[in-house]
């Protein structure tokens, strides 16, 4: 049976720029960069629905963002937002006020589900316009939904959408972590009190949540903690390795782009805002000198000095200098008014893409971390045994003159650098081509000059395609343009 997947994940709030992507309010510019990184097919767009109210289906309301929506259900329930509070008072927001619960399963199915015998393209700029949405996905999100409805409440529910446009079909909910007595307690409602009690409830919650998905072939995956590690072929276990490795250096390559453009977005929107503040300034002292002058004058013609005819005209022609005046200022104060909430925005935003792009470095290094000794023990199960201590055994009782007749040999750089080689090695093993290249490089090889595709055979065994990778990991590491003796090689 396929697997359902369930992430929830709390913070101190939901932000415009979280709300636009869960709502797709986004501009040209917005989906072409979207587009653009491949994570989202605009003529899948579409098919994404909400499950409002009621359980009703229906289009995604964008009227609305969800911050507002949740200002909005506050104020009806008379609840105040903990971190609004903190925030008048000068203090950093830190109550867990909002949970974001991903609800979806394995892609084969999900795709089953969303779309039945229908093929999509999943390849960038595909054209998938002609797909249409199955009602066996909108049966299933009404049925995840009225589970969380029964679970944490309806009206703590302010999100509640289906993504049919990404590759892996899913549902954004916004909750509210609000208990019966209206408090905000994600703890309560979530953590308990400890570790254990979190442990305890998320297997508990992930077990009630199968219930609910077995009817649509999504069943609870094994958990560690319970049974230990899950059994996976090699080539399933490789396949996933490449992927999210793949998948994570892409996405942070993706927010460095995205972050080089909202830099940048800043400091034109920051340009913009000074020339305003400049423009503003210049028009009030021009306001402030006319408004002068035509005092002046008003005093000169009550006092029946001058002419009274060129004095009129003259407080005349300045007032209507003076309502221009005015009328240019009022609209440059709204063209700031509107710049500052941009540039707003694109702070808020750069904040965010940041955040994202940490999490998505960390989850990098968590991940190659947590894998490495699994990859590590199936290369020197393959390879090693005895023969890198034998080696070094041997190469200890040498003569400088012996040791040099093995020279650039594989077990002499076994035993030299052991880790180097290994490392490389599980670059290759798990498909990654060109961490292994930049890797080789960066030790100071010549990477791979051969242009014959990289790959393991299907017939092959795991030792064998583990050896090759071994191999192919020594002739990677060695220096491109090898120095040699004064007299060169003999």
């Amino acid at each position: 049976m396929a697997k359902q997947v369930l992430d929830c994940s709390p913070s101190a709030g939901i932000t415009t720029l979280q709300s636009n992507e869960h709502q797709r309010r986004w501009s040209e510019k917005n989906w072409e960069r979207a587009a653009k990184n491949g994570n989202y097919d605009i003529t899948r767009a579409h098919l994404n629905f909400e499950i409002a109210k009621g359980g009703i289906v229906q289009p995604i309301d964008t009227s609305k963002s969800i911050p507002n929506r949740m200002r909005e259900t506050l104020r009806v329930r008379g609840i105040i937002d903990p971190n609004e509070e903190m925030k008048r008072k000068g203090k950093e927001p830190n109550r867990r006020t909002v949970v974001n619960i991903i609800f979806g399963g394995s892609r084969d199915q999900m795709h089953r589900l969303a779309f039945g015998n229908q093929t999509v393209n999943l390849e960038h700029n595909a054209d998938n316009s002609s797909i249409t949405r199955c009602k066996d996905i909108e049966e299933w999100a009404t049925d995840i939904y009225r589970f969380a409805c029964d679970k944490w409440g309806e009206e703590n529910i302010i999100g509640f959408y289906v993504h049919l446009d990404e590759k892996n079909p899913h549902i954004h909910c916004t909750l509210l972590p609000i208990t019966q007595q209206n408090k905000f307690s994600y703890k309560e409602l979530f953590a308990g009190n400890n570790k254990n009690d979190f442990r305890e409830r998320t297997i508990q919650l992930h077990n009630e949540l199968a219930l609910v998905n077995e009817k649509w072939g999504l069943g609870r995956g094994q958990s560690k903690t319970e049974t230990g590690a899950r059994h996976r072929s090699t080539e399933e276990y490789r396949a996933e390795l490449h992927k999210e490795c793949n998948d994570l250096e892409i996405e942070i390559a993706e927010k460095h782009e995205t972050l080089r453009e909202l830099y940048a977005g800043i400091r034109q929107a920051e340009k913009r805002c000074k020339g305003l503040n400049t423009m503003i300034a210049n028009l009030e002292s021009r306001q402030a000198n006319l408004i002068e002058r035509i005092d002046q004058l008003q005093v000169e013609l009550e006092s029946g000095n001058g002419d009274a005819e060129e004095l009129n005209r003259r407080i005349s022609d300045l007032e209507k200098e003076l309502r221009t005046t005015v009328s240019t200022l009022e609209d440059k104060r709204q063209k700031l008014k509107t710049a500052d909430k941009q540039l707003k925005d694109l702070k808020e935003e750069l904040e965010s893409v940041n955040e994202k792009r940490d999490n998505a470095a960390r989850d990098f290094h968590d991940f190659t971390a947590k894998n490495q000794e699994q990859v590590r023990m199936r290369l020197t199960d393959a390879v090693f045994g005895r023969s890198v201590v034998d080696m070094r055994s041997l190469l200890a009782a040498m003569t400088s003159e012996q040791k040099a007749e093995f020279d650039g040999e594989f077990l002499t750089a076994m035993a030299e650098k052991p880790n180097e080689i290994l490392k490389c090695a599980m670059y290759l093993f798990m498909g990654y081509l060109d961490g292994a290249t930049q890797f080789a490089q960066s030790c100071g090889g010549g990477g791979s000059s051969s242009d014959l595709p990289w790959g393991r055979d299907p017939n092959e065994d795991d030792r064998k395609f583990a050896y090759r990778c071994m191999m192919q990991a020594h002739k990677m590491l060695k220096p491109a343009n090898p120095k040699r003796g004064l007299g060169g090689r003999r």
